[in-house]
């Protein structure tokens, strides 16, 4: 997990016009609007926070990226260390009702995390790994390729919980990315089609404990749309992920769609409202560094201090 270089040139913040600029910036750009919390709905939250846990963030930094996951019911976090002190900066910025729940760490010493506010959500008792037994990986294959699939690099965190009559279960992923090769790009799909092989399985076993499945969180999907190999493999089983209302992407540098909340047809997607966005904060934090340093000085620091990823959020009813 190395962390982006630390950016060589100072630079100081006022983290009250910070926040300030956050909570203007969705009244500026109305399709940047995020619901307001409702006793009747759910806000789900998706977000990978770059090497949490590694690089050297300010207090402050962690104060605005608190602020953000604040506006949600129920966040994913990905790309979590091993050493826990990014997380838990996180959760000690955020209202005392917020809870934490983080897997171990796998792959390149990453976890994954679930902040969530105890007055709405309730978590369940299947929480744990997915791993795929070795019997089981033969049936984890895709036209076109002999790759055989080695199992999870960085295993999906599966979390279950309930907010009003809503009982569901997120699959919390941080999928391999490797390179461009051709041999990386199809473990990497392997991966995505297991997610969709496996959720589709529990979503239709009446033995589930919550058949209400959603994989979210980063895919490293280039495209949502047909003809990319990614999206082909997560849409395989049934799966479908909402439009983005601004189609906005999630990867700051290259605008890609990384990070995806994905459902099945019936009783999630009846629940959902239509409403899902990415949330991007790059255009309003740290606005007099961008007239100071724009492109990539600015973007060198966004990344160190908060992320190269943007928030995702979908929103369900509940009752």
């Amino acid at each position: 997990m190395p962390p982006f270089p630390k950016p060589r040139f100072a630079y100081d913040y006022d983290l009250a016009a910070e926040l300030a600029a956050l909570r203007a910036y969705p009244k500026q750009k109305p399709d940047r609007k995020i619901p307001r919390k409702s006793a009747n709905t759910l806000l789900l939250a998706t977000w990978n926070i770059a090497n949490l846990g590694v690089q050297d963030r300010l207090d402050t930094d962690y104060a605005l990226i608190a602020e953000m996951i604040g506006w949600f019911d129920l966040a994913a976090i990905q790309e979590v260390n091993d050493d826990l002190r990014g997380i838990e900066a996180i959760h000690s910025k955020l209202p005392a009702r917020y809870d934490l729940l983080f897997s171990d760490a796998s792959g390149n010493q990453e976890r994954q995390a679930f902040l969530y506010d105890t007055r709405k959500v309730t978590r369940l008792k299947e929480v744990g790994r997915l791993s795929l037994p070795p019997s089981e990986l033969a049936s984890i294959k895709i036209p076109g390729t002999t790759t055989p699939f080695p199992g999870f690099d960085r295993g999906p965190y599966i979390g279950s919980f309930e907010c009003g009559s809503f009982r569901f279960a997120l699959l919390n992923v941080h999928l391999y990315y490797g390179s461009p090769d051709p041999t990386d790009v199809d473990r990497r799909t392997l991966e995505t089609f297991a997610v969709a092989w496996w959720a589709d399985r529990k979503h239709r076993d009446k033995r589930s404990y919550v058949p209400e499945i959603l994989p979210l969180g980063d895919f490293n999907l280039p495209k949502a749309e047909p003809g990319d190999a990614i999206y082909k493999a997560l849409v395989s089983r049934g799966l479908q992920v909402p439009p983005h209302s601004s189609q906005i992407g999630s990867a700051i540098a290259s605008d890609s769609y990384y990070d995806q909340i994905a459902f099945f047809p019936g009783t999630t997607k009846d629940r959902f409202t239509g409403a899902s966005n990415v949330f991007d904060f790059d255009g309003a934090l740290f606005a007099d560094l961008w007239k100071q340093r724009p492109g990539s000085p600015f973007l060198s620091y966004l990344r160190y201090h908060i992320s190269d990823h943007r928030p995702l959020w979908a929103e369900f009813q509940t009752t």
